[in-house]
This record gives structure tokens, C-alpha cells and sequence, in this order.
């Protein structure tokens, strides 16, 4: 296993088969007597270094691309996130409805390492574009969110492919094989994953942010 698979050896949220299609498009660079790996970006069509973050970013490309079967013209990169005058926040990931080019479908976030903080931080940038999906990811984890409206975020089990609506997705239908198959995600993950009381209470909190109350002040 080389370094840059094996920094990452303990990634439970991409498979052994996405990583080693990653590491397969690694060049190393020499940059400033270091070799360094870079990839040519699947949206920007350029070579960029080979970050944690990035790394993480270039994943998720990979399985929107490819197992979700959106198109790259759909896509954009450090989409800019405009709040009143202020338009300095980037979006790390943003995908396009299919029949507005123009408006934010997707919202993927890779920077933000807490959950909390990364889950507010998606919120706000889904109430100022009003796209209706959002995923907080640290490459190990991720969480996937529907905005039903301006106030409440439904966590759901999976993004929808292209070729589904997100009805099709959020009216799944929770069974006892649905917990079957989360229980065995988190046994997966291991210490990495969120205990079923951590999910529950994030409910409880939408259910009180939906009614008004300021559940995130400390």
C-alpha cells in the first residue's frame, strides 16, 4: 500500500475499489524539493495537490460522476455563496438542478471537521441558494440532509441518482431491514460512527429548530 492510501487506510464511507480508482490518477510533483501528489481535478479539468481535503472532494466527484450518474456540466467547484454584500463563503461541492443550470440542487461540504459546526455551516448556504439537498462529509462519515423548508432539515438515507426524483428517495419506506442495514453501517464505522441516541437527538432538535427554538445556543 503506498503512503497516500495508507494515510487513509481507515476511510469507511468509500470503498477499497473507489480509493484505489483515486490513487490510480495520482502523479507525484516535485514542489519545493518534496515530491508532493497531484490529480487532475474530474470538474475543473486541471492538476491540483492532493490534500486531505481534497482527497476527500475529488471521492465524492468520483461517485457523483460515476455511481450517481450526474453530468460534470451540472457540477461546480468552490461555488460562491453570496449573504447580503457578502459573497466570500465557498461551497465546496454544489450540483445543479437539471432544469435550472443555475440553481444549487446539491451542496456537499468537506472543510468543516465537527459535525455541528459543519451542519450549520451547510444550513445557512442551503437557506441562501434554497437547494433542497446538503451533505456534511469528513471523508469518513457523512450525513445526508432534505431542506422541507426554511426551518427544517430531514436527515435521509442517501442522496437521490440523477435519474430519481427526491421524493423517491425521502418516501422510502423505513423498515426493520432499514435499521438492519444503518446498525451494520455504524458497526462498519466503528468509532467513527454516531450512536442511534446521537441520531435521534438531531431529530429532536429539528423538530424544536422547526418550531422556533434556538436548540444550538450553548
Amino acid at each position: 500500500m503506498n503512503k497516500i492510501a495508507a494515510e487513509f487506510s481507515e476511510f469507511v464511507l468509500f470503498s477499497e475499489e473507489e480509493a484505489r480508482a483515486l490513487d490510480a490518477r495520482v502523479v507525484m510533483r516535485e514542489n519545493r524539493g518534496k515530491q508532493v501528489p497531484y490529480v487532475t481535478c474530474l470538474v475543473r479539468d486541471k492538476e491540483v495537490q492532493l490534500k486531505s481535503e481534497e482527497r476527500t472532494r475529488q471521492l465524492w466527484l468520483a461517485r457523483l460522476i460515476d455511481k450517481l450518474g450526474y453530468a460534470r456540466s451540472r457540477i461546480a467547484i468552490e461555488y460562491p455563496i453570496t449573504f447580503g454584500r457578502d459573497s466570500s463563503k465557498r461551497a465546496d461541492i454544489v450540483v445543479f438542478d437539471a432544469d435550472r443550470p443555475t440553481v444549487p440542487y446539491i451542496i456537499v461540504e468537506v472543510k468543516q471537521p465537527k459535525y455541528k459546526d459543519g451542519k450549520e455551516q451547510l444550513r445557512s448556504y442551503a437557506h441562501a441558494t434554497g437547494a433542497p439537498l446538503a451533505v456534511w462529509s469528513d471523508g469518513i462519515l457523512a450525513e445526508v440532509w432534505h431542506r422541507k423548508n426554511p426551518n427544517y432539515f430531514m436527515p435521509i438515507h442517501e442522496l437521490p441518482r440523477a435519474d430519481q426524483t427526491i421524493e423517491q428517495v425521502v418516501d422510502q419506506p423505513w423498515t426493520i431491514q432499514t435499521l438492519i442495514d444503518l446498525e451494520e453501517e455504524r458497526v462498519k464505522e466503528g468509532k467513527f460512527a454516531r450512536s442511534l441516541r446521537d441520531l435521534i437527538e438531531d431529530m429532536e432538535d429539528e423538530v424544536l429548530a422547526n418550531a422556533g427554538v434556538d436548540v444550538f445556543e450553548e
